[in-house]
């Protein structure tokens, strides 16, 4: 079987604001250092997968910027979402059109927007899953291993041995209060990364046979009618589409530094600080300031004696909240009058 990826990069732009934006998302950021995220995660599939059998499934509205970062990746590969639908639908449509090219083909899904702390310990982890799904026909999620209990993730609690490689699912718990975070690690636990993996033909027959939500739009994609597909789908997580509902699953164990960086504070477990336990990124100056996440992207900025801050100034906007607030900055976003989101990027001020 021929090893092909899938790689959602979709994204409203609201996580990172104001230095993300509609049409610069998370994906398309270096909040990590170095390159995007977005091409960090599709050099980091090499040598696994080749650029030719990587699908990117994007918004619309993202693809041609898509296209330009990713300018080595086949243009045909790269899929414009004509309406967001969560990941069941986009990873439907990914694995329907790879089908169509390749019926005996195996698929790794991942999202853009991971830092990864070791490509290597990356690749042997998917290439596993790639494995398993392969012999033995089921959908293979990767759980890591935790290092701290952490509410804003799902958890995997694995079961019996499957073979050397996979244990069977026992089920899922997404997102538990503290004390829950804490026994689920105790207890063995792993993180429901995203990191994905099966067949194409497995996908679309539980895709039938358990995820309603998504197979009234199949005939639309059997009739090449992508938009007719997207409106006939009600949006849906694959975890809940597919791997709550299918008894055809199992659990690789993934053993590499992962985070999905999810809020402006997730910048302090994965970028270096300084010795008082600051992230700085640009022009920042502090006195007495201590573990504080501050990314100045367009102009200076000056902490004195403050805690516990992210502090952002982009695009011609200034955020200042706390780190633990900063977990609900899209609630923030939706209650905030139109003309202070609706950023021009393009000239770094608000439209």
């Amino acid at each position: 079987m021929s090893r092909w990826a899938a790689v959602l990069a979709g994204g409203s732009g609201t996580r990172f604001w104001p230095l993300s934006t509609r049409t610069a998302p998370k994906q398309m950021l270096s909040l990590t250092g170095g390159e995007p995220l977005l091409r960090q995660a599709v050099q980091r599939l090499h040598p696994l997968i080749p650029p030719e059998r990587i699908v990117v499934v994007t918004a619309e509205a993202l693809r041609q910027a898509t296209c330009r970062l990713l300018s080595h990746i086949p243009a045909d590969n790269i899929l414009g979402e004509p309406r967001a639908a969560s990941t069941g639908p986009a990873l439907t449509w990914a694995t329907f059109l790879v089908a169509q090219r390749d019926p005996d083909a195996v698929l790794l899904s991942l999202h853009a927007d991971w830092f990864v702390g070791d490509d290597v310990g990356f690749r042997t982890a998917a290439s596993k899953a790639l494995d398993v799904a392969e012999h033995r026909d089921v959908l293979v999620t990767v759980g890591i291993v935790p290092d701290r209990p952490d509410v804003g993730y799902g958890y995997i609690e694995p079961g019996e041995t499957l073979d050397r490689d996979a244990r069977h699912i026992v089920r899922f718990t997404e997102k538990p209060p503290l004390e829950e975070a804490k026994r689920l690690v105790d207890a063995g636990a792993l993180w429901n990364s995203g990191l994905f993996a099966w067949t194409a033909a497995r996908f679309l027959t539980e895709t039938r046979a358990v995820a309603p939500e998504i197979s009234a739009g199949l005939a639309a994609l059997e009739s090449d009618d992508v938009r007719g597909f997207f409106e006939a789908v009600t949006p849906i997580a694959v975890d809940i589409s597919h791997f709550e509902r299918t008894d055809r699953s199992a659990v690789v164990q993934g053993d590499f530094p992962w985070d999905d960086v999810g809020t402006w504070s997730a910048l302090a477990r994965i970028r270096s600080r300084d010795d008082f336990g600051n992230v700085l990124v640009g022009d920042v100056e502090h006195r007495g300031a201590s573990n504080c996440v501050v990314w100045a992207e367009d102009g200076p900025i000056v902490l004195d004696g403050v805690h516990d801050l992210v502090v952002v100034r982009a695009n011609g906007m200034v955020l200042v909240t706390t780190k633990d607030r900063a977990a609900h900055l899209k609630d923030l976003l939706a209650a905030l009058p139109a003309r202070l989101t609706a950023i021009d990027d393009t000239k770094g001020t608000p439209s």
